[in-house]
């Protein structure tokens, strides 16, 4: 288990990364702040003792056990030297048109490694938890970090444009405006649909958005799908289902009908709101499935770690 000194010194370092890299990092493809952070409470509100206790152990005491807290954390990371190589872990990039995730065919990095995508990398950190459970003595991974990025990847695999097409990134290079101002289809459904719902319907305060959020969860319109959206039979291949739902809603509702130099506003935003809030919220639920079941008495249906 994680000491508290170590979780300190991570922290520390961490904060020092963000310090130098606040005010210069290159835009990144993930949730906005927002988004990660709804995502990241949302599921430990649903984690259950088990899961709960090794979570709080294994974040920095500095943060009180708040998860979400450093949610964000691997987007401020992947610019700095140490963590260039996390960069093509926060996204999936298909074929043009294709509407289908393939995970051999899609999951590399730039250089063709296998097992670089997001899908692999929640995987891959899936597997690395595993050891927490597990004793392992010899620290092999570092089991702070790799809450981190389950966490983060979490989030990321459930924003329908980081599975997106290869030769406009995504979205990232197809340039338009949101309402009055510059943006990008990327940034449209990273950032743009969660602010502007904020300020029009929550006052600017994440912490209502995300309680209408979980309402919706417990007693409203997702309800009696919320059973359904934890099924997973096996933790290490159920990313691939998320990036699959991913890309076919960046067909149905993202790409379809927008045009490189228009402008997105009201039409755009009523109608893909509530795809964007029901990914945060299927994000947070499946977070929660996973450390549950990495954590907890849940194991026994989970492979070995390797």
């Amino acid at each position: 288990m994680a000491s508290g000194g170590k979780a300190g010194s991570f922290l520390r370092a961490a904060a020092l990364v963000l310090a130098v890299l606040a005010s210069s990092a290159p835009v990144a493809r993930s949730w906005s702040k927002e988004g990660h952070m709804m995502t990241c409470q949302i599921a430990q509100d649903l984690l259950e003792p088990d899961a709960a206790h090794a979570v709080r152990n294994l974040l920095p005491e500095e943060v009180g056990g708040d998860l979400s807290a450093l949610c964000v954390w691997p987007d401020q990371v992947r610019h700095c030297y140490k963590y260039s190589w996390t960069g093509p872990l926060h996204f999936i990039d298909t074929p043009d048109k294709a509407c289908s995730f393939d995970y051999s065919r899609d999951c590399h990095g730039p250089d063709g490694a296998k097992d670089m995508c997001v899908a692999g990398a929640i995987a891959n950190f899936t597997s690395q938890l595993l050891h927490y459970k597990h004793g392992t003595a010899d620290r092999k991974y570092n089991l702070t970090e790799a809450l981190l990025f389950l966490s983060h990847f979490m989030g990321d695999v459930h924003q329908p444009m980081h599975v997106g097409f290869t030769s406009d990134q995504g979205g990232n290079s197809i340039d338009l405006r949101w309402f009055k101002h510059k943006s990008n289809l990327h940034h449209v459904w990273d950032r743009e649909i969660i602010q502007t719902a904020l300020a029009e319907f929550y006052d600017k305060d994440m912490d209502t958005f995300r309680k209408q959020l979980e309402h919706n969860l417990t007693k409203g319109t997702w309800s009696d799908d919320v059973s359904s959206w934890g099924d997973c039979e096996d933790l290490l291949s159920c990313p691939t289902k998320y990036a699959t739902e991913s890309i076919n809603l960046a067909c149905k509702w993202a790409y379809n009908g927008v045009h490189e130099g228009e402008t997105l506003s009201d039409d755009y935003f009523g109608s893909r709101l509530p795809i964007v809030s029901r990914r945060i919220v299927q994000g947070g639920v499946r977070l929660a499935m996973f450390l549950n079941r990495i954590f907890g008495h849940h194991s026994r249906d989970v492979a070995a770690p390797f």
